[in-house]
């Protein structure tokens, strides 16, 4: 049985390399934001819908909202498509092919992220994509997204989202997934911007090697903690979202933390705090107080037989 230790969730702090992770994440994130931002300006493309004073609070600006990607947003994990849609492209081999289509059968059956299972899934990408360059894997990503995860959005998720965009809030990805894929779904969804594992790459070329470690449980709290204090944000009147018992130290940041499709472990601890809860794998309604009631729609997309198949393509 050791061979499968990466089975069994191990529990870990903030570490050097998380902080190093989290900073990398934040530093990212608001390069790109205000990139876009001014590509925006210069185009005369902004966007400024009327924020809906209905929830969350309108007009607070020092209030944004986090938002896990992985089983929260969207149905699988975003590296597992990414990985599918490089395969089609003959980056890589079958065998490496079927190692993704395993790990992607785990998390779905499981419902949860293992730090050393995702580890290993991340190891397997940076080999893929050592040597490329980091404007080609953006390009690619764009249709890897239209390919493979477009049509898995949670649109209850993406309702939650929105409420706070339409508030006048900053919205933003928090995955372990690469900061350029968190930041492609971002962008498609309308949101603000993503914090992701950051890649070292040199003279715009991937190393294959990353800068801290995967931006995952601890390291995802410390990149909240960064960009916040970056951003002028006040954590006592933000939102943070996720699935997983591995973000609580992102939710417990925030003075509003919900579990959206919780796995077990979180689901317990979020019910012990009086954390809002909500479900959208069956449809039954785990809401408490202060769940924007748009958030219901399509609380039935992706049933039980959705999260058993391995290869399915929804055209």
């Amino acid at each position: 049985m050791a061979g499968l230790g990466w089975l069994t969730p191990r529990r870990r702090s903030a570490t050097a390399r998380s902080v190093l992770a989290g900073e990398a994440a934040a530093e990212a994130a608001r390069k790109t934001s205000v990139a876009e931002d001014e590509a925006a300006l210069l185009t005369g493309t902004s966007d400024e819908a009327p924020a809906e004073p209905a929830f969350p609070v309108a007009g607070d600006d020092r209030a944004a909202a986090f938002f896990d990607l992985d089983n929260t947003v969207m149905q699988g994990a975003a590296i597992f498509h990414f990985g599918r849609g490089l395969y089609k492209r003959k980056f890589f081999e079958r065998r490496e092919l079927t190692r993704f289509a395993w790990q992607q059968a785990w998390f779905r059956l499981a419902g949860v992220e293992d730090p050393e299972h995702m580890q290993d899934a991340r190891d397997s990408a940076l080999s893929i994509v050592k040597g490329h360059r980091v404007s080609e894997l953006m390009s690619i990503g764009e249709e890897i997204y239209d390919e493979y995860m477009a049509d898995r959005i949670w649109p209850g998720t993406r309702a939650l989202a929105q409420a706070h965009l339409d508030a006048g809030q900053r919205v933003w990805l928090v995955t372990a997934a690469p900061v350029e894929t968190a930041t492609i779904i971002a962008r498609r969804l309308g949101l603000t911007g993503a914090l992701g594992t950051v890649a070292e790459s040199v003279d715009g070329v991937y190393t294959g090697r990353l800068v801290g470690e995967p931006l995952h449980g601890p390291a995802k709290a410390e990149a909240v903690r960064a960009l916040a204090a970056a951003e002028d944000l006040d954590l006592d009147r933000c939102a943070a979202y996720s699935d997983s018992h591995n973000d609580i130290p992102m939710l417990s940041l925030v003075g509003h933390p919900y579990a959206i499709n919780p796995d077990t472990k979180l689901r317990k601890h979020a019910r012990a705090r009086d954390w809002r809860l909500r479900d959208y794998r069956t449809g039954r309604k785990a809401a408490k107080v202060g769940i924007p009631a748009a958030a219901g729609v399509g609380a039935l997309a992706g049933g039980t037989a959705a999260a058993l198949a391995l290869h399915r393509r929804r055209r």
